[in-house]
């Protein structure tokens, strides 16, 4: 059996019990990066892997395998490749994403928010402007500097909180006004963005 589990934002406190069972039950866990590094916490067979061709070489050995995701694998996570290599998974494990965790802790709801996913993807930034409060994940080339940069110079007002290393010792959320400058601390990052509705004139 093949099961994709959904690991959480990434410290072992924020996965869910039924993946913590998988995961120690399973002949082998595929994983990457810090992810693997949280279920060797639990269990020694992990492999790590860099690339998601590596996961498919992985998958031909024989006996119950998980591929470990972070966050949720349904929310922009590895899901559509399995399926598009035609990998039959035998069941699907959720997990808290990054963007639960990260309005969690600013308290913030989250029912009409918009979700967008920029690691390795681009993204229509009107798509952004035009909705109050959205949800964005970065990669090495859409800093969260940049985001912010382009957000403001398109006219857009607001707030803009990114969180970088969710869950981890290293957690660090920074509170900017969009334009203004964002350290930039991790390729890999989580954003909210709360755009002012246009003061009547």
């Amino acid at each position: 059996m093949i099961y994709l589990v959904g690991m959480g934002p990434g410290h072992i406190n924020y996965m869910t019990r039924e993946a913590i069972e998988v995961v120690t039950s399973v002949d082998r866990c595929i994983a990457f990066g810090r992810i693997s590094e949280t279920a060797r916490q639990i269990t020694r067979n992990v492999t790590t892997v860099n690339k998601l061709d590596e996961v498919i070489k992985h998958l031909k050995g024989k006996g119950d395998t998980a591929i470990l995701a972070s966050g949720d694998a349904c929310f922009y996570g590895i899901l559509d490749f399995l399926q598009g290599r035609q990998v039959f998974i035998s069941r699907i494990v959720p997990g808290i994403t990054s963007f639960q965790y990260m309005l969690s802790r600013l308290q913030i709801s989250w029912q009409g928010a918009m979700f967008f996913s920029l690691h390795g993807r681009k993204q229509n930034y009107y798509d952004i402007l035009n909705n109050g409060l959205s949800v964005i994940l970065t990669d090495k080339h859409n800093t969260p500097e940049l985001i912010s940069k382009k957000l403001f110079e398109m006219g857009g007002r607001g707030k803009i909180y990114v969180g970088y290393d969710l869950s981890y010792e290293s957690e660090i959320i920074v509170e900017k006004e969009l334009g203004e400058p964002i350290p930039d601390i991790s390729n890999l990052a989580t954003i909210v963005v709360e755009i002012e509705a246009p003061s009547a004139a």
